[in-house]
Formats: C-alpha cells, sequence, structure tokens
C-alpha cells in the first residue's frame, strides 16, 4: 500500500474499527482485523475462517460499506478527530481562549 489514497483508505478502516468493531459480527471482525492489522492476504483469511477467497471479499466489502455507514450515522471518528484537535489547542492557550474552546466542545457534543 503506497498509494497515498491506499494508505487514507488504511487509516480509515483502522479508525472505524476502533470505535465500531463491537457492531461486527465474529467473523465480520476477524476478517478485518486479520487483514487491516495483521496483513493477510485475502487467500490466506479464507483459510483461517475456512471460507473461499471469494467470500472473503465479499464479507470485506460488505463490511467495508457498513462501518462507513455507521460513521456516517454515528459520527464517532469524526467527532473524537475534533475534539481532540480542540483538547490539543486548549493545552496551549490562555483562559479566554480556553472559554471559547470548551463552547466548541460543547456544540460538538449537541450536535
Amino acid at each position: 500500500m503506497n498509494n497515498p489514497m491506499q494508505l487514507d483508505h488504511l487509516e480509515q478502516m483502522n479508525d472505524l474499527l476502533d470505535w465500531y468493531q463491537s457492531l461486527l459480527t465474529d467473523k465480520q471482525r476477524k476478517c478485518m482485523f486479520l487483514y487491516y492489522y495483521d496483513d493477510y492476504s485475502l487467500s490466506e483469511i479464507a483459510e483461517e475462517v475456512h471460507t473461499s477467497r471469494s467470500a472473503v471479499f465479499d464479507i470485506m466489502k460488505r463490511t467495508e460499506h457498513t462501518l462507513i455507514e455507521y460513521e456516517n450515522k454515528l459520527h464517532c471518528v469524526e467527532n473524537f478527530k475534533k475534539r481532540s484537535k480542540i483538547y490539543e489547542e486548549l493545552s496551549k492557550l490562555n483562559l479566554q481562549e480556553v472559554d471559547r474552546l470548551v463552547e466548541q466542545l460543547k456544540k460538538i457534543d449537541t450536535e
């Protein structure tokens, strides 16, 4: 995965898995973790989960779509990144600016 778009996709899937893995089936979770965390090929995953390579490909595509849909509805990753950025800024600022950023945090949590 040397292509920047592929790296972006890898980062996105890792973030989504971190947040939404508990919403996946055991088989979906296992396939995704083997592929994205352990760098298994589709053939290796197929052997591991006792199914065909094409079945693993289908599971992966459907699961990726599902994870993206979860994020589109719940915004956990997006809001986490927004909060993290604000917290980082907070640590560097004076009290007036802190008040402004606290208000931004409250707004994110009510969206």
